[in-house]
């Protein structure tokens, strides 16, 4: 069946389908121009979706057309920004002047290019769905962001964007440097001699991480840097009120695959995850005048220990990753099942191979191989593995002996592995293909079976 032929069947009339079909409007090096006739083009076909019913409400030949209508735009979309990616990004950020982070940029381009990526309003709108139930709009942030990080200049200009602190940290800066505890809900910061510890604290959903954990985690993160009466972080889980785990502690389950199944994670979480404060344990804060770079630049960065109680799943696994040191339980165990949920396990695929290998990497993340800490491929990531009962003091030995011996080459150690294992090109690359894929992975049909398969996700409650 021809594409003329899907869209007549859905109900279009021809002056409408001869608007959209074809190559989209011919790009120049004229930004006004290209701006002007591709927001058209955009619109139009947004125009073209909105007459449809309801995704779920939808025939087969309205599915197909919707389908079609996506692909053609994303097509144009690819096409403009291989074009004018550099002249967009500087434009939102005044000439690489000014720091935007994810959000912003991604909604800034919906201003300033309209039709680009979708506006916040349509977002909100697609967040009120089910996952199975959106249009999938958010992809576009996805393409958006793939050309931006793949741009060396724009790409790094973002990375520091993100590294920056918070916009809501300095609210809360004074208050934990007096009283050395903050406790945001979802995460909380304590100050201990010479070291802060993160606890996670989302306990109805073991520690997974959703949209109410993001912000809190990265604030805590960036008080734990900016503390200047402490030498080492420690990121662990609270303990857990409720079901067979109940008074015990647990680190971390990764994505909250409910709240992701219910369509309440949005796509930039993902972003401001990998971008934000996991770059920032693994890379420290930066501040507007000095580049992040490890070569030349600098940030402030502290030692990371990382205390697994009973399980690290999912995006837990990946934090220890970005570790400087892992102190684990005699019976705890990693996992990575990104296949079976259906999503890219964050920056996993390039670091964890560092610790295990390749195929050991590779069966964690395609297999669901289950790594227990005790065992010699789980010492590898695992420094330490203690009896359950002796985590609290094997961590303060650590603390110990880290600040006894002193830490002023920690940064400069820290910097030269980066160097030799990850350079922020390296990191960039990466988060280039992270940012398309996730996005596709994240509205896929594939997800959303998965998700029933192996969660039972429709049977769950939010």
């Amino acid at each position: 069946m021809s594409m003329q032929t899907t869209f007549e069947q859905a109900g279009f009339d021809r002056t409408r389908i001869d608007q959209l079909t074809g190559d989209g409007p011919l790009l120049s090096d004229d930004w006004e121009h290209d701006t002007a006739t591709s927001s058209a083009f955009w619109q139009n076909a947004q125009s073209m979706l909105d007459q449809l019913p309801p995704k779920p409400r939808r025939s087969q030949a309205e599915t197909e057309a919707a389908a079609a209508i996506l692909a053609l735009t994303r097509a144009h979309r690819e096409r403009f920004l291989q074009r004018h990616v550099r002249a967009l990004y500087s434009r939102l950020t005044r000439g690489f002047k000014t720091f935007l982070r994810v959000d912003a940029l991604a909604y800034g381009a919906s201003s300033l290019v309209p039709g680009l990526t979708p506006t916040r309003a349509m977002v909100e709108t697609e967040n009120q769905h089910v996952q199975s139930a959106k249009e999938g709009h958010e992809i576009d942030q996805g393409i958006f962001f793939g050309h931006l990080m793949a741009d060396p200049d724009c790409g790094f200009h973002v990375c520091h964007a993100m590294l920056l602190p918070h916009p809501e940290t300095a609210a809360y800066l004074d208050r934990f440097l007096k009283t050395g505890r903050l406790d945001l809900g979802t995460a909380s910061i304590e100050r201990h001699p010479g070291s802060n510890t993160i606890y996670f604290q989302n306990p109805r959903y073991m520690h997974a991480e959703d949209e109410t954990t993001v912000n809190p985690v990265e604030i805590c993160v960036d008080l734990c840097l900016l503390d200047p009466a402490s030498s080492v972080c420690v990121l662990r889980g609270g303990v857990i009120d409720h079901g067979k785990h109940q008074g015990k502690r647990a680190f971390c389950t990764g994505i909250n695959l409910t709240h992701l199944y219910h369509g309440k994670v949005p796509y930039l979480w993902y972003l401001q995850r990998e971008l934000g404060f996991i770059n920032k344990m693994y890379r420290g804060i930066a501040d507007p005048n000095h580049s992040p770079d490890e070569v030349l630049g600098q940030t402030t960065e502290k030692l990371w220990i990382g205390a697994v109680d009973q399980f690290a799943i999912g995006g837990g696994c990946q934090y220890l990753l970005v570790m400087d040191i892992n102190i684990a339980a005699q019976d705890a165990y990693l996992t990575l099942p990104a296949r079976k949920e259906g999503i890219v396990p964050g920056a996993a695929n390039m670091r964890m191979p560092r610790f295990v290998g390749d195929r050991t990497t590779r069966q964690a993340i395609m297999m669901e191989r289950r790594i227990e800490c005790a065992s010699p491929e789980g010492r590898m990531i695992c420094d330490m593995v203690v009896p359950p009962d002796g985590i609290d003091q094997a961590i303060q030995k650590t603390i110990a002996s880290i600040t006894a011996s002193g830490v002023v080459s920690a940064a400069s150690n820290r910097k030269a592995f980066r160097v030799a294992q990850e350079p922020f090109d390296m990191f960039r690359r990466y988060m280039s293909v992270y940012a398309r894929e996730q996005a596709y992975c994240h509205f896929s049909p594939a997800l959303i079976s998965n998700l029933e398969r192996n969660w039972d996700a429709s049977n769950r409650k939010m």
